[in-house]
């Protein structure tokens, strides 16, 4: 499978790897992914760069076909390359449903690279955690606060976006419980404070997005 990648095939864009990705969702080939995982521990960085980026790509079509594969994914969020570090990231946004247990019980090394990563890392590290607090309540319990200081903390520019991933793990309705019945109201009630209180620094667009996203809590 590695003389398929990019690299190995003389390409400096993507396409090769994005049909390898689809080739081995369409065949779950697990034997192939796990040739493809290989490929993350060598010493070539090309090579690992088109392994994670075959990886998540099929997280995102068949996150099931990988997931066995989180401790992977978690190890090289301390990667001293940032597109392992990212990539990385990004697969574990892709099987963090599919994996809650494997991804919390690393959790501290996940948030390390939440809170020193770059755009990309901390985009898709609040997909991971809001994830995770939509999975069960412990986690929740744990890492929504930390959702919500991010919230109050980031760029404005980001607080819209972020916003969005956070409101997967939101109550439906203040007051009220979550879908999946394992929060109270007091999570849609914090979630709009905070919002509410970053608006004055938005443009106008982000600020329709922003208010799209509170009708859903404050109805």
């Amino acid at each position: 499978m590695l003389e398929k990648l990019a690299c190995n095939l003389g390409r400096s864009d993507e396409v090769p790897n994005v049909e390898l990705a689809e080739a081995l969702c369409q065949s779950e080939d697990k034997s192939g992914i796990r040739e493809i995982v290989s490929g993350l521990r060598g010493k070539n960085k090309a090579v690992a760069a088109d392994c994670i980026k075959v990886l998540y790509e099929i997280g995102a079509r068949k996150p099931e076909l990988v997931a066995a594969h989180a401790d992977e994914f978690i190890a090289l969020l301390s990667s001293k390359d940032n597109r392992l570090v990212w990539g990385g990231m990004t697969a574990l946004a892709a099987i963090a449903e599919e994996a809650p247990a494997a991804i919390y019980k690393q959790i501290d090394k996940v948030l390390s690279a939440f809170r020193g990563g770059s755009v990309i890392t901390v985009d898709n590290g609040v997909t991971v955690l809001a994830k995770l607090c939509k999975a069960k309540a412990v986690y929740r319990a744990r890492l929504f606060p930390l959702l919500l200081e991010h919230l109050r903390t980031c760029r404005a520019k980001e607080v819209p976006q972020h916003a969005e991933r956070i409101s997967i793990c939101v109550d439906s309705h203040a007051g009220g419980k979550s879908e999946n019945g394992n929060g109270s109201g007091r999570n849609a009630e914090n979630f709009v404070d905070v919002l509410e209180k970053r608006k004055p620094e938005l443009t106008p667009a982000q600020a329709t997005r922003a208010n799209r996203l509170l009708k859903k809590y404050t109805l």
